[in-house]
């Protein structure tokens, strides 16, 4: 816990769902740690944050509600913050209860799957990658243009090195 305007700072608030239809070999506890320690690496606590893990259906349903894409995704982030997306870092509001709420991040775990295999690594990674990309994604880091994609890849496997460096001293 830290220190935040006097007072003590709670842990990040990250609820899981995964779809009962889909037969996800993690725990749910896994991926709030993923999502975690995104968080510390960005300084950004208390938060509060949903992870979904859904199918394909779904996610091409909001793909195609929310972005005009008629197709099926890996990840997609939605922002809670006003600003969030419109900046590499959008300046937080603390509200009352001192908690940030950041917004969802859905994964399809199909895609997830086929990417993993076509990258030729372990289904976790793949999933860390992704959950590590939503909740970068909800503190307003983006890939539209080169310089972006750049910034954010680099984060994104800062936070992934961190991980595996926790994962081997366990």
């Amino acid at each position: 816990m830290m220190p935040h305007s006097g007072k003590t700072v709670k842990e990040p608030e990250i609820n899981v769902y995964i779809d009962r239809n889909l037969k996800v070999p993690v725990e749910k506890s896994w991926l709030k740690s993923i999502a975690q320690k995104a968080l510390k690496a960005e300084g950004v606590a208390p938060a509060e944050l949903g992870i979904v893990i859904t199918g394909p259906e779904t996610i091409q349903q909001l793909n195609k509600v929310y972005r005009g894409e008629d197709e099926p995704t890996d990840v997609l982030a939605f922002h809670m913050l006003p600003s969030a997306g419109r900046a590499h870092r959008p300046s937080f509001v603390t509200p009352p209860d001192g908690v940030i709420h950041l917004g969802e991040v859905v994964i399809s775990y199909p895609q997830t799957v086929q990417q993993a295999r076509d990258q030729g690594h372990r289904v976790e990674n793949e999933l860390a990658l992704l959950t590590v990309h939503g909740v970068l994604h909800l503190l307003g880091y983006d890939h539209e243009r080169p310089e972006e994609r750049q910034r954010m890849r680099a984060k994104e496997e800062e936070i992934l090195r961190k991980l595996d460096s926790v994962a081997s001293e366990e």
